[in-house]
């Protein structure tokens, strides 16, 4: 594998990763457990969007371009692949609001279901307490 190719896997990388804090949530509907690599992964979107940080996988894949005698991303990953081509610049708030709102419908929808879970797990324990 060449520089330019690992600097294309840090790439998907990237969008995987954006798509997991997006959608990661709803995995948790099946999967309970999930909610657990879904919570650090949701705050690391949230310290890199609210404090300015750059992403290690950036770094990687300006290292990668390096290497490859490839020029570094001037601007992070979102600024450069997102903002601007799924979305106008200008629009960045309504869409970091909407991006919210997934992620907030997931959990919402998450803690609604293990309720129900919960209740009917108990209705089925009742059940099995009511021997004659």
């Amino acid at each position: 594998m060449g520089w330019k190719e690992l600097a294309t896997v840090f790439l998907g990388l990237h969008f995987a990763f954006v798509a997991y804090v997006l959608f990661g949530g709803f995995l948790a509907w099946k999967w309970p457990k999930a909610i657990w690599f879904h919570l650090p992964a949701v705050g690391w979107g949230i310290a890199l969007i609210g404090f300015g940080l750059n992403c290690p996988l950036t770094y990687a894949q300006n290292w990668a371009l390096g290497h490859a005698g490839e020029p570094p991303l001037t601007r992070g990953f979102v600024d450069t692949y997102i903002e601007g081509i799924l979305y106008p610049e200008r629009y960045v708030h309504v869409a970091q609001a909407i991006l919210a709102l997934i992620v907030l419908v997931s959990y919402v929808g998450f803690f609604v279901l293990r309720r129900r879970r919960k209740s009917r797990a108990e209705a089925v324990s009742m059940r099995g307490q009511r021997v004659s």
